[in-house]
């Protein structure tokens, strides 16, 4: 088994990631040696679907201000966003903008030559900076092309990282899977950046590409970190029906309609100040609403829909703000959103949980950091507010590439390596999971647990129901032992690759299940029918899931509060 080393090993290529790579390169000069790895080719990285725009104050000449942007992001977690890390994101969003625009990223621009932004659900001011609806493509792009000047790195592209290798508290290694040569080896650093994303193919109808599986949360989950709430996932108002493409936000920020089967713009009656630019939770419950009581267009596979209407905009500003969407909209369903609306519905779009990093990123082993979804700052609370994932990506793959720079400047050895822990591990995936033979067929189960996850965690939820689906999880992981795969070759078995992020999604559903099962309250994005009110005495407070002998253990930490209190939230 062959073991390579780097200073620095990053899992993940998206914005996170890749802003990071950039941060260690300034900072030392290129000198530092960064292992990339990704389970796709570089610049394939989820983050290229990002669409709408990237939040930050840009403009406080015009009204805006980094207190207006923290209330805005704090309201909209329903208050469970820890303060402190919401006010360094807000104080450092701007000059990620301004770094982009130096590196090259194509911003679309106002009359006045300045950065054109938008507005987006739950911010009071238009602060979505945009590229018009392509924004995370050109933002990767800008990065990438930065990061090539410094020639510091190796890319391991389309490699899966099975298991990550911890001994004596400290990072030792990745095992990685080579899909295009079959070979099995240890990747080694001094220090490791987790940045894999998110987890949104637990989910049936998601607007993730087919490889965001969570595989960072769970290895991590497995190697001992603990996973911050994982019971907040978030549903994005507007998924395309039927494949669940993400219809940006942008639609509703260029002032499209949401229109249910009678003509009417429900949010009059929900948010009657902000309607289609409400916090995406308040929208989706909203539309589920609608959709239960009748009021929604029958559609394909039980995925009725409402419409997005963007007819009254026009064809010139279609084709100059949301060209993307246009063509998405005529290429999928075959319709043109100039002259006719889009079919819609809730979709599941983002973990607002991860791996539990501080406010610089650093995890509960000392040389490991996480950034962007895959980790969890705090920063997010309960609810997303739409354009601060990007730019939380680019802020904490900042942070955490600077503190990673200078812990290197301590001139580190590399941990001792587990040698028969690596070697168990490749025993594991090649002798034990490739070879079973027994009659489930792995695809099978991954399609029963997205669909579980439909119905089971879906934007209401109740805990008959969820434990129901925790019941259901417990039997497809016994079935999954009973695995066989098809192809029994090394070299780029897809097959093989699929089992194990099935693997990794079993273990990540049950912990996301069990969480939101112990949280008995409606909160942002967790909204028990059984339990509707928010309950601050006892669940202002983050959940921390510890897997404990292969089951999950359920501790709590509490809110960091520094200027506001929770109140009800209206808009």
């Amino acid at each position: 088994m062959q073991q390579i080393s780097h200073d620095v090993i990053i899992l993940g290529t998206g914005l996170a990631g890749l802003r990071a790579a950039v941060e260690i390169s300034i900072r030392t000069r290129g000198t530092a040696d960064i292992g990339m790895v990704s389970k796709v080719q570089i610049m394939r990285s989820h983050s290229v679907c990002a669409e709408g725009g990237t939040g930050a104050v840009m403009r406080p000449e015009e009204g805006d201000s980094f207190e207006l942007h923290a209330w805005d992001t704090v309201k909209g977690s329903d208050f469970l966003a820890d303060q402190d890390v919401v006010d360094r994101f807000v104080h450092q969003s701007p000059d990620e903008i301004r770094l982009l625009e130096h590196w090259g990223c194509p911003w679309s621009r106002r009359e006045d030559g300045r950065i054109m932004q938008r507005p987006f659900g739950g911010h009071s001011f238009p602060r979505a900076c945009m590229a018009a609806d392509k924004t995370g493509f050109f933002e990767m792009h800008a990065l990438y092309d930065t990061l090539v000047k410094y020639n510091n790195f190796k890319r391991y592209d389309e490699c899966f990282a099975t298991a990550l290798l911890v001994e004596g508290g400290r990072f030792a290694g990745l095992t990685l899977y080579d899909l295009p040569t079959g070979e099995f080896y240890v990747l080694r650093g001094k220090t490791l950046l987790i940045a894999s994303g998110g987890l949104g193919n637990l989910y049936g109808f998601t607007t993730y590409s087919q490889t965001v599986t969570g595989d960072g949360q769970a290895i991590a989950y497995r190697a001992g970190l603990p996973l911050e709430d994982p019971e907040f996932l978030q549903f994005h108002p507007t998924g395309l029906v039927p494949s669940g493409i993400l219809i940006t936000e942008g639609c509703r920020g260029e002032g499209g309609y949401l229109r249910n089967n009678k003509g009417q713009r429900f949010m009059e009656k929900i948010a009657p100040k902000m309607m289609e630019l409400a916090p995406r939770d308040i929208i989706s419950r909203a539309e589920m609403t609608e959709l239960l009581e009748g009021r929604g267009f029958p559609g394909p596979d039980g995925l009725d829909f409402l419409h997005l209407d963007l007819t009254h905009l026009g064809a010139e500003r279609i084709n100059k703000r949301l060209p993307l969407i246009r063509e998405v909209c005529l290429k999928f369903v075959g319709i043109d959103p100039i002259t006719q609306p889009i079919p819609i519905r809730p979709v599941a779009h983002y973990s607002m949980g991860g791996i539990e990093a501080d406010i610089d990123g650093r995890t509960q082993v000392e040389n490991i950091w996480a950034a962007g979804e895959v980790a969890c700052h705090s920063m997010h609370g309960a609810n997303r507010l739409g354009c601060n994932s990007t730019a939380e990506c680019l802020v904490w793959g900042g942070i955490t590439g600077g503190e990673i720079a200078k812990y290197l400047g301590q001139a580190l050895k590399l941990t001792d390596m587990p040698e028969a822990q690596a070697r168990e591990e490749e025993k594991r995936v090649f002798d034990g999971l490739l070879q079973r033979n027994g009659d489930e067929n792995p695809a099978h189960i991954r399609r029963e647990l997205r669909a579980l996850m439909d119905k089971h965690a879906g934007v209401y939820r109740t805990g008959q129901s969820m434990q129901q689906g925790l019941d259901k999880i417990a039997e497809l992981k016994r079935r999954f032992r009973c695995i066989s795969i098809q192809d029994k070759s090394r070299i780029y078995n897809s097959n093989l690759m699929q089992a194990l992020e099935t693997e990794n999604m079993l273990e990540l559903a049950e912990v996301l299940l069990f969480a939101g099962l112990a949280r008995q309250e409606s909160r942002g994005a967790h909204a028990r029918t059984d339990c509707p009110s928010r309950d601050d005495d006892k669940f202002l407070r983050h959940s921390m899931v510890y897997s404990s002998g292969g089951t999950p253990r359920l501790e709590y930490k509490p809110v960091t509060i520094t200027n506001w209190k929770p109140v009800e939230r209206k808009y």
